[in-house]
């Protein structure tokens, strides 16, 4: 029992019954409920459903679990016979008024017709869902976490763990079907197995694992947000389920890459020291250290160093005098800007961060979020290069050349060189 409904496995419904006792109804009214749904599949194929209706005040109106027979189901195939069986059951409960909670992409994204599935099986089930949502008076999907559907979540493993348990010891074991062959969108090989796709959680996009590996491997050198491979999808990848894939070193990058990505740009500091450049967060190493507004010492190294001009300690000495003094260690800093101004690089005004702008438009947004001109360095909308300038500046450009003549001394111009060519003509007949 929970909260006074009985648990059921099969399609018979519970809860508090109508005066029609052979419909199985409920008096509904025109109140809104809750639909939440599971499936999921094994590693042995095994495939199970877990559906829950909730009531307006959360209040358990009915609950039921159950197999999902069949050869090769998919998780996506899995969800939608879920769905299909809730919405079936929630509308001979005679329910009027319904809100869909999904934990799947793929399934939240097909539902709400963002996504048109490929596959015929996958379409038919698609089609099935929306018709029987056609007998609602109204029906609405919302997109949650896992943890918002933990009760659909436990009926479908709880029936999978059944399925499991109910097979003699003594069945003789199957015969190994053959691996059923995928292909990469990505390298476009048809011939890889199943089982050595790698799949994202978010949005079910499916890629050989040697593809997303080298992915991975260039969105981290280009410092990029580690998005999914498929054109113009910007689900996130997750950082433990790709790190199987990953050597030692690219894993060390990306945990890097995490936590700087958590530090504010305005925060983060590196330590000075070339043999450590430990990244800190500026308000953690005040809480630290009180003694000085800009004397700080590094978490990793220990060394001292001044969070005003970021180079080591300079004890009465100001940051300018200590550059002076000092040159040699601006010498990094200023093959830096040479180069830049040699290949045309900007230089963000937040983050202080190099930029390349190899084609687009001149209005650029760097990967901290600032946008700026790249012409001329001003903040968007704060001139005129943006509009319909849809290429890089050239040099020439960069340089501010000299303005061009007016108009009417162009005109002057070509009057005179064509009296100029008439009057030759003219002497040369005569």
């Amino acid at each position: 029992m929970v909260n006074g409904f009985p648990t059921i496995d099969g399609p018979t419904p519970s809860g508090k019954p109508s005066s029609d006792k052979h419909s199985g109804k409920i008096d509904v009214g025109h109140h809104m409920y809750s639909l939440y749904f599971k499936g999921l599949v094994s590693e042995d194929s095994l495939a199970g459903f877990g559906v829950a209706i909730l009531g307006q005040k959360d209040e358990l109106v009915f609950q039921m679990k159950g197999p999902i027979h069949g050869t090769d189901i998919t998780v996506l195939e899995a969800e939608l016979s879920a769905l299909k069986r809730g919405l079936t059951e929630a509308a001979d409960l005679g329910i009027n008024h319904i809100t869909i909670y999904s934990d799947n992409h793929p399934t939240h994204d097909l539902i709400s017709g963002r996504l048109v599935p490929k596959e015929n099986n996958m379409a038919l089930l698609v089609n099935d869902v929306q018709r029987i949502r056609g007998r609602f008076s109204s029906s609405f999907t919302i997109f949650v976490s896992r943890c918002s559907i933990k009760h659909a979540y436990k009926l479908a493993r709880e029936t999978i763990v059944s399925e499991q348990i109910s097979i003699p010891v003594d069945t003789p074991p199957r015969r190994a079907k053959p691996a059923r062959k995928m292909t990469c969108a990505i390298c476009l090989d048809d011939d890889v197995n199943a089982d050595q796709m790698f799949t994202v959680d978010k949005c079910g996009h499916r890629f050989c694992s040697e593809c997303v590996k080298r992915h991975i491997e260039v969105r981290l050198l280009e410092g990029s947000v580690m998005t999914c491979p498929q054109f113009r999808c910007k689900s996130e990848l997750n950082f433990y389920r790709c790190a199987d894939l990953l050597t030692p070193k690219l894993r060390e990058i990306w945990r890097q890459r995490i936590r700087e990505n958590s530090i504010p740009f305005e925060e983060r500091v590196y330590c000075p020291n070339p043999k450590c450049s430990a990244l800190m967060r500026v308000t953690e190493l005040s809480k630290l250290n009180k003694e000085s507004p800009v004397r700080r010492c590094c978490e990793k190294c220990g060394e001292p160093f001044c969070t005003n001009c970021k180079f080591p300690w300079h004890d009465n000495l100001s940051c300018d005098d200590f550059k002076i003094m000092h040159p040699n260690l601006r010498e990094s800093e200023l093959k830096l800007h040479a180069l830049a101004n040699q290949k045309l690089w900007r230089q963000c005004g937040k983050c202080q961060h190099m930029i390349e702008l190899s084609k687009g438009c001149v209005l650029v947004v760097c990967r901290c979020g600032h946008k700026f001109c790249y012409r001329c360095g001003a903040n968007a909308r704060s001139c005129t290069h943006g509009l319909g300038h849809m290429f890089p500046p050239q040099p020439q450009e960069l340089e501010s050349p000299p303005p061009a003549p007016p108009c009417w001394a162009q005109c002057l111009c070509w009057l005179f060189l064509l009296l100029c060519v008439y009057f030759i003509s003219v002497g040369i007949k005569s």
